[in-house]
């Protein structure tokens, strides 16, 4: 049977996520900004929590960690080359390891920008990415430590996944992103029809940091820097595409 995925709402726009293996039992969370909401969301659930996948060191993204540890007893598994910043780890992860959780297998991608240390997990036979604060909902993370190559060469690894992968990132920023990317790609039809459906999806409850990577691919101004279109907007026409990229991300810093 395939994961169960429930997104918990947490803090002021930030998501943690359980994902649920029905034939063996097992529950793990990615990320855990607060215990109380992932705990309540655990008991509606009828869940036992047995692994804590972390993303990377910042508080928003960990601050519920060792509370949600001493309450359950789960394993917590992130990045070892970033460890000396994390909650004490029972599992450290680079590039290319696997997390199990139940009968299914995830890969750990390397997605340093944002910070350097940050990972991805990316599970094939859900068709789930967890990119946290990376790959984002028609964006991608501020480089606080990364450099531009890095966040490229990272969100590359993202556009090369399945297009019907189901991209989980850490924040509902959708509004504000949305508004950059008609600020930069206002004749894209797909990015329009996008933002129109977004305003009817939040009334619905749907999860807004949640989005198959293939709207992500036609719409997330971040990943369209390959795009010669996207190139002869910004006046960029012979650009690298890693160039392009670092345009943008700075036009979006200052938007």
């Amino acid at each position: 049977m395939p994961f169960v995925l429930h997104a918990v709402p947490c803090l002021a726009d930030n998501y943690a996520y359980l994902i649920h293996d029905p034939s063996s039992g097992a529950t793990a969370v990615i990320d855990v900004p607060e215990a109380a909401p992932v705990q309540q969301a655990l008991t509606a659930q009828g869940w036992t929590l047995t692994d804590i996948l972390i993303t990377h060191h910042h508080d928003d993204h960990i601050g519920g960690v060792q509370d949600l540890r001493a309450a359950t007893g789960a394993r917590v598994w992130g990045a070892g080359g970033d460890a000396h910043r994390l909650p004490p780890l029972d599992h450290a992860l680079a590039e290319g390891d696997s997390v199990t959780i139940g009968h299914e297998t995830g890969h750990v991608l390397d997605a340093s920008g944002h910070t350097v240390g940050h990972i991805a997990f990316h599970f094939p036979e859900a068709k789930l990415a967890f990119t946290a604060d990376s790959l984002m909902a028609l964006g991608c993370g501020r480089l606080f430590e990364g450099s531009a190559q890095q966040m490229w060469d990272s969100l590359t690894k993202f556009m090369d996944l399945p297009d019907d992968t189901v991209i989980c990132s850490g924040h509902d920023y959708i509004k504000g992103n949305a508004a950059f990317a008609l600020s930069v790609d206002a004749d894209n039809p797909d990015l329009v029809a996008r933002i129109a459906r977004s305003d009817a999806d939040r009334k619905d409850g749907k999860p807004m940091a949640i989005a198959p990577l293939s709207l992500e691919l036609a719409t997330n101004p971040f990943l369209r820097a390959t795009d010669p279109r996207m190139k002869a907007s910004l006046g960029m026409p012979r650009a690298s595409d890693v160039d392009t990229f670092a345009h943008l991300r700075a036009l979006k810093d200052k938007f």
